[in-house]
């Protein structure tokens, strides 16, 4: 790989001389002995004056080379000091602990997104409710007594929900995402199952306590809860455990202990009642909520007349709320940073500007290598994000210093896509002189979300894909949705060839895509009336919108 040089260096020789400003050396002339005791005097004296400085604490926190503008080159003068994000982190953390947490600004584009003072002060108020309610207090083993006791009356002092795991790692992020917003607006407690495989890569959001579910969780085939679970909201909607007296909110009605919430994309009819409102009044008020999905289902939220005001208070710019979120709750943890930042220093700190290409071609929709090769590059020349080639000439070594560089990272498992565009450009000039490195990572040929070491690898792409000035992502891909909220970034989706001819549309927003929403509003016959108001309908809908990559997803915008 060729080290680009900084200006400062390029006119050293090996020996570290400067080859243009070396005075003619006369071999005759002798120091005179007062200018070797000056010299000595101030080299001690430099010594001396380094020795005792002390270099802030916030400094020996940024990656090497950020004070210098490594961390990204075009933002020296825009160095961000906002390590608490405009109030949205808590300061309370140990920074060592999860370097990540306070460094990541340093890489990425500063976001342009304050989040307001109300979800700051109501991120607070949960810190305080988490750590009151968080495994190992009594009042968490006051709960636990009786969720083993197979009922309640209502609800108690802490109420849960808890996250089941489901799928791969953008499906993971995007899930844990949405049930801690769902925790936030029904003030109940997130806690969440970490398997091996999601051991030890992401740092613990919450400071003072864990969010982590104990082994001992007294429901122990949770991880097996599926489409035919007695415990489903809508199987027992269906079997009439939960009947009207109970979704009336009735003094008198005993409530299960726990009720499983199955939202995955198989997700039935019944499932799907859960964005009723009268649903979620009951489940409010049921102690524990155990819940699986692999969809971003936060569109649906604001589709609830239950949510409106108080997400419009939360989230005045509606199309943030996952870019907040994930800044929030998501950050790697030091092992899984320190390859991310390693690998930026080596491959793309000294680039002009870095373009993030995500290619993911799925089972059920086969796409041939050739076409999505030819989609990808036709997207990237045809608006301008990479510099045309001219096939006419063969490419010469970069002779000039201050040619401009870009860097392009390809995240795929497949290495195929990756060599070829670095291929054209190191064989072809560009027509506008700029230089094109291309880098990827990784190449795992298939997806392994039982592997930690895949996922490690997985969640260290998203991070390096989030810190570029452009990205390029395929349709439906839960991996490049994460990517872009975390960067805060407008990606251009690579679209179907069924849908458009053109090869890729740019986002209306940062947001995910909820893929398969249930549909709204539902039937009066199945929902309570006030649910299937056409105004509500109206109302609600100025927030939500079809996504650009699925006819029938939808995704929250401003």
């Amino acid at each position: 790989m060729e080290v680009r040089r900084s200006k400062s260096y390029q006119s050293l020789d090996m020996s570290g001389n400067n080859m243009e400003e070396q005075p003619k050396r006369h071999s005759s002339r002798i120091l005179k002995p007062w200018v070797l005791l000056l010299t000595c005097f101030v080299s001690v004296l430099l010594v001396f004056l380094v020795g005792t400085h002390r270099t802030p604490s916030w400094e020996l926190l940024r990656p090497v080379g950020a004070v210098a503008g490594i961390g990204r080159k075009n933002s020296s003068s825009e160095a961000p000091n906002d390590r608490l994000l405009g109030g949205l982190l808590s300061p309370e953390f140990d920074d060592k602990s999860c370097l990540s947490r306070y460094q990541s600004m340093l890489y990425r584009k500063a976001s342009p997104h304050a989040p307001s003072p109300h979800l700051v002060r109501k991120l607070r108020e949960y810190e305080a409710l988490h750590k009151k309610c968080a495994p190992n207090t009594d009042l968490y083993s006051k709960s636990i007594e009786q969720l083993k006791s197979g009922r309640s009356d209502g609800p108690m002092e802490c109420n849960y929900v808890v996250w089941i795991p489901h799928n791969g790692l953008g499906n993971r992020v995007l899930t844990i995402v949405s049930s801690f917003l769902y925790a936030l607006l029904n003030n109940k407690v997130l806690l969440v199952h970490i398997p091996s495989d999601f051991t030890d890569l992401v740092c613990e959001p919450f400071p003072g306590t864990s969010w982590a579910l104990p082994s001992d969780f007294p429901v122990h085939n949770f991880l097996d809860f599926d489409t035919g679970t007695p415990q489903s909201y809508g199987n027992m909607l269906r079997d009439k455990v939960i009947d009207d007296e109970m979704l009336s909110g009735s003094s008198n009605a005993t409530l299960p202990a726990y009720v499983y919430l199955h939202l995955p994309w198989y997700y039935d009819q019944w499932d799907k009642l859960f964005f009723c409102g009268d649903a979620q009044r009951m489940l409010r008020r049921i102690p524990w909520l155990l819940l699986k999905s692999d969809h971003y289902f936060v569109p649906s939220l604001f589709l609830l007349q239950e949510y409106e005001e108080e997400l419009r208070q939360l989230f005045p710019e509606r199309a943030t709320t996952f870019h907040h979120l994930v800044w929030y709750l998501v950050h790697p943890t030091n092992a899984v940073w320190d390859y991310v930042t390693k690998y930026y220093r080596a491959h793309l700190a000294a680039a002009d500007e870095t373009l993030g290409i995500q290619i993911r071609v799925f089972h059920n929709f086969p796409v041939p290598f050739e076409s999505m090769l030819r989609q990808v590059i036709n997207c990237s020349l045809s608006e301008g994000i990479l510099p045309a080639v001219n096939f006419q000439e063969w490419a010469a070594p970069a002779s000039k210093t201050d040619t401009k560089v870009k860097a392009v990272l390809v995240a795929s498992l497949f290495s195929g896509y990756a060599e070829r565009i670095r291929d054209m450009y190191a064989k072809h000039p560009t027509t506008t002189g700029e230089v094109v490195r291309v880098h990827q990572p990784s190449h795992e040929e298939q997806q392994h979300t039982e592997q930690r070491g895949h996922n490690i690898k997985a969640l260290a792409e998203v991070e390096l894909l989030s810190f570029s000035d452009a990205l390029i992502t395929s349709a439906w891909s839960t991996f490049g949705y994460v990517a872009q909220g975390l960067g805060g970034l407008q990606p251009w989706i690579l679209l179907r060839h069924t849908q458009s001819d053109l090869p890729c549309r740019q986002a209306m927003s940062s947001e995910p895509c909820y893929l398969m929403p249930p549909p709204f509003p539902f039937p009066s016959s199945h929902c309570s009336k006030d649910h299937g108001d056409a105004g509500e309908a109206a109302a609600a809908t100025q927030y939500v919108r079809q996504c650009e990559d699925e006819l029938g997803g939808i995704k929250v915008f401003d």
